[in-house]
Formats: structure tokens, sequence, C-alpha cells
């Protein structure tokens, strides 16, 4: 993929997206009150589509979606926090990061972060490209840039620091 190509959505790029989804579906446990996976894909879709970025790479591209099925999330769990008051919140399974059984509100986690992003902006986009997108660390490699070595390093750090404010 050139510097200035923009993906369509072909079948490729709608499977692996589409994945994503349902992982992200998977991880939030019966009971949920997420988006089906095909709600939560279409929208991300439509945010990259009308957002008419350029991807470098595919790894580039899924990094980008990782980020808008994240923002998603977040505002769908503000907005249900924000109508039921605080009750109920919305709950996260995310692999790799310590953890009271590895389940977290949604909302403190974009907290954490934030927190995170302020301390090492790096780490933060890598766990957002780890937890929201899947990726491997030789993808997130590939679409940052950054040797992998770099990579693993910042996502000990980010584990670290994350298992450290969210338990």
């Amino acid at each position: 993929m050139s510097d200035s190509e923009h993906p369509g959505l072909d079948p490729d790029n709608y499977e692996h997206l589409k994945a994503l989804a349902r992982r992200i579906y998977a991880e939030r446990g019966s009971g949920h009150a997420t988006m089906q996976p095909t709600i939560l894909l279409h929208e991300a879709w439509m945010k990259l589509d009308s957002a008419g970025n350029q991807y470098a790479s595919k790894a580039h591209f899924v990094a980008v979606a990782a980020k808008a099925m994240r923002q998603i999330l977040i505002d769908r769990a503000r907005a249900k926090s924000a109508a039921k008051r605080g009750e109920n919140p919305v709950a996260t399974t995310l692999s790799g990061i310590p953890g009271d059984a590895g389940t977290f509100d949604v909302l403190d986690l974009d907290r954490v972060l934030d927190e995170l992003e302020a301390v090492d902006a790096r780490a933060a986009e890598i766990t957002v490209m780890r937890t929201f997108g899947g990726m491997t660390v030789s993808e997130i490699a590939e679409a940052t840039e950054m040797s992998q070595r770099s990579v693993e390093r910042s996502w000990r750090f980010a584990r670290a620091f994350l298992g450290d404010r969210l338990s």
C-alpha cells in the first residue's frame, strides 16, 4: 500500500476489521452492553472513510482502525454512564494487562490510557494497537517504523503502568 492509498473496504480489510470487532465483543463477557461486532465495524469504517486518511501500509490502517474503535466504545460508554448516572459501568477484558481478573471499566481504562499518554505517548499508542487492534509486536513495529525490541520494551512498560493503575 503506497503513502497515497486510501484502502476501500475490500474483503481483506473487511474481514480484518470484523475479526477485531468480534474480539472486542467477545472480551466483554456475557450480559454486556457493548456494540454488536458488525455495528462497531461499520461505525469504525464510516469514521475512517469520512476522515479520508492516507495509510502507509495495512498495519498503519489497522492501527488507525483500532483507535477509531476505541473512540467509538469510549463515546458509547460515556453516553451510557451519563444516562445511568454512573450505574453499571461498561466493563472490558484485556489480555496481557495485569489486574483483577483482567476486567476493567472501559472509562477507567480510557482515563489510565490518557495518563499513560502523558507519561509515554509511544507506550499508549502501542497499548491501543495491542488491546483494541489486536496487533502483534511485528505489526506494530511495521506501523510505527520502530524496532520490535523497542515495541516490546514499550509494551512491557505499558502493561506494568496499566496493571498498577487499574488494580
